[in-house]
């Protein structure tokens, strides 16, 4: 079968001999035909050509519809990239910072959407593989997108000062957010130890009650930090997650503490009760006290000692109705309870001790200084001397803010000693009054010596 020679060349073969072979054919065409025949075979394309400047035109005008096709997919991605840290901002943060980068980031991103939709424009007036395109459309085309790829480089730059001027909101916002994980983690964690505390606490026998009732208040909570910081929000996330972690700690460590509290009321209980029972007995000894005072010193000795048995007595007896109500809470497992009454019962007792204490000194002092009121003089005297020349000291007169209190002290001690004339002396007066002379003279001294040492 013989074939038929291409269509865009019949006009060469005559109507008559199309059933040539394709060789024949061949050798009645001319020279350049012939030649130009294979690469129209061979698929050479369809563009018309139009000279030299018209291609050196259109090629430069692709190369500028490169460029800015560069350019907007560098300026795309960059938006992308900054949308994202804006969007990590505004997780985090609602500062007036904040809410201005975003809004920031809002205009910038109207002039990105106005120079693309420039550089789409352009590209789409602009068809550079068309045949026919002429050297003035392909050198329009270039300079419309040189144009257009120099607006997005400029917007890029644009966007990247701002991306600049976003890195301490955007450190801060990571720095958080980087926090935020193991922030929850901690307060899951530190419930389950809690739970775990509890738990063990039970097994010993102890109820635990208050603590179980924390533990529970605390669930809620779990509940939204698992919902996550994109329901409640980062901040409020961390800031629960703190806080449970410490409430949690709290409740784990009072649980931990339980059995050792259990131990240590039980201990104080036995010790009051015993304490109480000791009192009891120191009060009874107070009445003999109070009859040697009558009968060898003046009432101005004993008067304010009067009610000493009968206070002691009544103040031992709501002792121990505090320690009964405490060991009631005690076995109840009341603890804040217990502790209180504990707290109240120990008062009770201590204001006792002093009273009943302070009857037995009375006694002791005022038989020493009756034997022997010289000593009491002398040690009186021995600071009074100790303070003048503390006074003196580097100095040719005295400071009259020393000199007036230590004349003062001077006199204060003639006159107690004066209250020691006659047949019944107020020996209880002569102590009181000794004792706050040398308590008037120590704070000279301590005057002095501040003043001294920061002078040096």
């Amino acid at each position: 079968m013989t074939a038929t020679p291409p269509q865009p060349y019949s006009p060469l073969v005559s109507r008559a001999h199309r059933p040539v072979t394709d060789a024949l054919t061949l050798l009645a065409l001319p020279l350049v035909v012939a030649l130009a025949l294979p690469a129209a075979f061979a698929g050479g394309g369809t563009r018309r050509w139009f000279g030299g400047r018209a291609e050196g035109q259109r090629a430069e005008a692709q190369a500028a519809k490169d460029a800015a096709a560069a350019a907007f997919y560098e300026l795309d991605t960059a938006q992308r990239d900054l949308r994202i840290s804006i969007e990590t901002i505004t997780a985090v943060d609602d500062s007036p910072a904040a809410r201005r980068a975003v809004s920031g980031f809002a205009e910038i991103g109207r002039r990105i959407d106005e120079a693309s939709g420039r550089y789409i424009e352009a590209v789409d007036a602009h068809d550079l593989d068309r045949d026919d395109l002429e050297a003035s459309a392909a050198a329009r085309a270039r300079t419309e997108l040189t144009r257009a790829k120099d607006e997005l480089g400029n917007v890029k730059k644009e966007l990247d000062r701002f991306a600049e001027g976003l890195g301490p909101l955007l450190g801060k916002a990571e720095t958080q957010l980087a926090r935020l994980a193991p922030a929850v983690e901690r307060a899951r964690q530190a419930l389950l130890a809690a739970s775990n505390a509890l738990d063990a606490v039970r097994r010993t026998g102890l109820t635990a009650d208050d603590l179980a009732a924390r533990l529970a208040a605390l669930g809620p909570e779990l509940t939204r930090l698992n919902q996550g910081a994109g329901q409640h929000g980062v901040p409020q996330t961390l800031e629960r997650a703190e806080r449970v972690s410490r409430e949690a700690a709290a409740v784990r460590a009072e649980a931990e503490r339980l059995p050792e509290k259990a131990a240590e009321i039980d201990h104080r209980l036995v010790s009051l009760r015993t304490r109480a029972q000791a009192l009891t007995t120191r009060a009874g000894q107070v009445d003999p006290i109070l009859s040697e005072l009558r009968r060898r010193f003046a009432a101005a000795c004993w008067q304010d000692l009067q009610r000493v048995p009968e206070q002691a007595a009544e103040n031992v007896r709501q002792a121990e109705a505090r320690l009964r109500e405490a060991q009631a809470a005690r076995d109840a497992q009341r603890w804040p309870d217990a502790t209180s009454l504990l707290s109240t019962a120990r008062a009770l007792l201590n204001t006792t001790d002093e009273a009943v204490s302070a009857a037995g000194d009375r006694l002791n002092r005022l038989n020493a200084v009756q034997k022997d009121p010289q000593a009491e003089i002398d040690r009186t005297r021995f600071a009074i001397r100790d303070a003048q020349r503390l006074a003196m000291a580097g100095r040719n007169t005295p400071d009259p803010r020393d000199a007036r209190p230590l004349d003062e002290a001077v006199a204060r001690l003639e006159r107690a000693i004066g209250t020691l004339e006659g047949r019944h002396p107020d020996y209880w007066h002569f102590l009181t009054e000794t004792e706050g002379v040398r308590q008037a003279v120590a704070a000279v001294v301590t005057r002095i010596r501040e003043e001294r040492g920061a002078a040096h």
